[in-house]
């Protein structure tokens, strides 16, 4: 599409991909950019991993477009990525949305993931669905094990890789649970979507999100948890487009 271009940032162990049904539809009438973030999908690693890294990533990516002002969508992790963005790049960016993440500290909640990941021997197994029924075992709940199991890409010698830098996420999930500081308020419209049946924006949020955003919205998805967006993908479409256009 020709209108205002949108990036799209996804969440931690996730990728591009995971966005690829609701950028398609954006895609109808805006020029739409999915990124797969440093240390995931088919992005380079890096040594290092920090939010500030991430949203200067974004901001190269948009100098080399040639782009002017963006929608910035980011999800979870790409959250706040694109929350620092806004701190550190408010003049390329014309309105934000955020996606079930809130501007604070979270306690940590990712180690049953990485065991999960860790499970799995990836020199010895010989097909997807070995692997699935492998981190079932560590990992019952079939849609966040799916989710994780788009990370593995088949290698051209035979065998098993991860997509991620997964030793370097585990390494540094303090980066990632934590917030860039926001020195002031940042003045760009702003839209906090939320999952009813998710935790990770909470009522007792809306206080510190108005002092970060005060011009912002927030709107909740009923029976959706964390993963909006494939849970979801059509009521979140309309409140993005609503909100955008």
């Amino acid at each position: 599409g020709e209108g205002e271009p949108i990036l799209i940032l996804h969440g931690l162990f996730g990728s591009l991909d995971n966005w690829q049904t609701i950028g398609k539809k954006l895609a109808e009438t805006h020029l739409v950019y999915l990124v797969d973030l440093r240390n995931h999908g088919k992005s380079p690693h890096s040594d290092s991993f920090s939010y500030l890294e991430m949203a200067a990533d974004v901001a190269e990516l948009i100098e080399d477009e040639n782009l002017n002002k963006v929608s910035l969508i980011g999800h979870s992790m790409g959250g706040k990525t694109a929350m620092t963005f806004a701190v550190e790049y408010p003049h390329l960016l014309s309105k934000l949305i955020v996606v079930d993440i809130a501007p604070k500290k979270y306690p940590p909640h990712h180690s049953e993931i990485i065991e999960a990941l860790y499970s799995l021997d990836l020199s010895t197994i010989s097909s997807r669905r070995e692997a699935d029924q492998i981190m079932k075992e560590k990992m019952p709940v079939d849609g966040t094990r799916l989710f994780l199991l788009k990370n593995l890409a088949r290698k051209s010698e035979g065998g098993y890789s991860w997509k991620m830098n997964l030793d370097m996420l585990s390494k540094n999930i303090e980066e990632v649970i934590d917030i860039t500081e926001i020195p002031f308020p940042i003045n760009i419209p702003t839209l906090f979507i939320r999952g009813g049946s998710s935790n990770y924006i909470l009522d007792s949020d809306f206080e510190t999100i108005e002092t970060y955003f005060p011009d912002f919205e927030i709107e909740t998805i009923e029976n959706a948890g964390h993963w909006v967006h494939a849970e979801k993908p059509a009521e979140l479409l309309e409140l993005v487009q609503e909100f955008i256009d």
